[in-house]
């Protein structure tokens, strides 16, 4: 099933428990996506990390999930999938920026206008 141009990715094409890197275009300009599938539901980030502003992916679109923790493949930051927030590693306490999205009929959309 092909997904209209302005969606950001089928929920099918996310492992459950994982996360892939998709480009969006947010109110403030691009940025690239980290898009978590969990169950039938997804949440996302924008792919920088607040301790130095690199992206957190081992290799483009491959992140490290462990323990309900995504993990920073810079410095080991770890951040809370349920919200985003560090909970271990160099910038312990803040987190990742959250995107709202939304998932309608397995297409996971920017939620908003």
């Amino acid at each position: 099933m092909d997904i209209p141009p302005e969606a950001l990715c089928r929920l099918d094409d996310i492992p459950d428990g994982t996360a892939v890197a998709v480009d969006a275009l947010l109110p403030d300009g691009p940025e690239n996506l980290i898009v978590l599938r969990e169950g039938e539901d997804a949440r996302a980030w924008v792919n920088v990390c607040p301790h130095a502003g690199r992206r957190l992916d081992w290799a483009p679109g491959q992140f490290l999930i462990s323990r309900g923790a995504l993990i920073c493949a810079v410095h080991g930051a770890s951040f809370r999938t349920s919200d985003g927030c560090c909970v271990a590693g160099p910038c312990r306490g803040q987190s990742l920026r959250p995107v709202a999205v939304r998932v309608e009929r397995g297409i996971v959309w920017l939620a908003g206008p």
